[in-house]
């Protein structure tokens, strides 16, 4: 099928049509298609239990797909401050959710950031942010702990930036092989987290427990 206008490829990875509709405008054409998938499905849409359906998913789609409409790197250099400080900076236990491009269903779990300044720290707050805005894209694990290192590195520049994230995907554990408790873990480094010695500190302290 082929929507009116010619659809291109942005820099953040989504297509040039969903910015040209109204708020409203998209809703109810992502709605359309819902509308169309549930009848496929074999059931009937105009039902009393599915008659707002479609555009109850729609608006939820589009929440946890908001992160294509939000800048990361903006949002750190918002809160860039000059500081003289050059020990490792940890934001643990980030709790966070997104979709799995292959199936469209969710994985969740926490982020666990870390970074070593080299004369700029960020406001504490962004760094859940930018995790956040990146997971509410359709995703893979891998990509997503990928983004949020190199989206820190470059605008911070710091001596290094260590990343990990440990999460739970429903399309194994309610489809495909059916492994509830399985749980994927992913990390990525740069710059002096690249050390071993550095790299297991940061393990050993996002491992501790907190004192609160």
């Amino acid at each position: 099928m082929r929507i009116e206008g010619e659809v291109r490829p942005e820099e953040n990875g989504r297509c040039g049509l969903s910015h040209r509709l109204s708020a409203d405008a998209l809703s109810e054409s992502i709605a359309g298609h819902l509308e169309t998938i549930l009848y496929l499905l074999g059931e009937d849409p105009q039902r009393e239990g599915l008659r707002k359906t479609p555009i109850r998913a729609a608006r939820a789609l589009e929440f946890l797909t908001r992160g294509y409409k939000q800048d990361p790197y903006a949002v750190l250099r918002e809160a860039l401050f000059e500081e003289p400080y050059h020990e490792m900076v940890i934001v643990k236990d980030i709790e966070l959710f997104s979709l799995c491009e292959h199936h469209m269903l969710p994985f969740f779990g926490k982020a666990h950031v870390a970074y070593i300044p080299n004369g700029k720290i960020v406001g504490l707050s962004k760094i859940p942010r930018v995790v956040d805005i990146f997971a509410r894209r359709l995703q893979l694990q891998e990509r997503l702990t990928n983004q949020i290192r190199d989206a820190i590195q470059q605008v911070l520049e710091p001596l290094g930036v260590a990343v990990v994230i440990e999460a739970r995907h429903l399309c194994m554990a309610m489809r495909g092989v059916q492994k509830q408790h399985a749980l994927t873990v992913t990390s990525a480094v740069s710059g002096v987290f690249e050390q071993e010695s550095t790299r297991a500190e940061f393990m050993r302290l996002i491992r501790s427990e907190s004192a609160f």
